[in-house]
């Protein structure tokens, strides 16, 4: 199989799974390894994908990351997302990757670790799903700054690989009293500036390993994982209210069990 083929496969696998709460560095690994695409040059690719994930992010609400630059809504009595919204969703979980970054790259980043994370990601989402009070937000504009600050506590679990940024942030946001689609938004959202932090220093840890010869290689799966992951986050958005968290849960259990067979074992 052509690396430029393994490029598209991956491309999509990125986009797909990205924004959904299945753990995208699950999938990488699970089907790099099944593909025989792995070591410097695969985790190099995954940056890059990462990268096209986000912008398509950027590109879907555009509109609204400007109007976050609108710092005369801060405090009003009127209800409107604004930028503190941000900060405090995203805070929690920057302090943690920036501190232990090293450390979970090093340590973390392992096939075990993923699957326990895997696993443990799937339990919290049944729990949020079943333990959740009534829903009392049903707008990101509604969203109070105790409910992004809460949403960006759970947001310090997707630091552990195989966790799952929205999976996490999607329960807190539920245990939140935030709906199904509120809670997703602001997932969106906030995953964001951390994703761009965090991929960006693992870009520039890894520019050493790039080569004119594999744009095309990067060029492929940058653009799949855009497009695609455009498309699944509109999905999803559609779905998620009726059909929750418990599925992809068990679906996460599923994925446990084939990385321990194809990736462990």
């Amino acid at each position: 199989m052509s690396e430029h083929f393994i490029a598209f496969i991956l491309g999509i696998v990125e986009g797909l799974t990205e924004y959904l709460p299945v753990s995208s560095t699950g999938h990488l690994i699970l089907v790099g390894n099944l593909l025989g695409f792995t070591g410097k040059k695969a985790d190099t690719f995954e940056v890059i994908i990462q990268l096209g994930s986000m912008l398509a992010i950027l590109v879907l609400y555009f509109k609204r990351f400007l109007s976050l630059l609108n710092f005369s809504t801060i405090g009003k009595p009127a209800k409107k997302l604004d930028i503190v919204h941000i900060i405090l969703g995203v805070i929690p979980a920057a302090a943690v990757g920036f501190l232990l970054h090293d450390f979970i790259k090093n340590v973390l980043f392992s096939p075990k670790v993923v699957v326990v994370t895997l696993v443990a990601g799937g339990i919290l989402m049944i729990f949020a799903e079943k333990k959740h009070q009534p829903f009392t937000t049903h707008s990101i504009d509604e969203l109070s700054y105790k409910q992004a600050f809460t949403i960006g506590l759970f947001q310090c679990l997707a630091v552990l690989p195989g966790f799952s940024r929205s999976g996490s942030t999607i329960s807190g946001g539920l245990l939140a009293r935030a709906d199904h689609k509120t809670s997703a938004e602001f997932s969106f959202l906030v995953a964001l500036p951390i994703m761009v932090g965090a991929t960006g220093l693992d870009f520039i840890k890894s520019m050493h390993f790039l080569h004119a010869s594999d744009f095309p290689l990067f060029a492929i799966g940058f653009i799949t994982a855009f497009v695609v992951a455009m498309f699944v986050a509109v999905a999803f958005l559609k779905v998620l209210g009726k059909i929750g968290l418990s599925v992809f849960a068990y679906y996460r259990f599923l994925i446990a069990i084939l990385f321990t067979v194809f990736v462990i074992l």
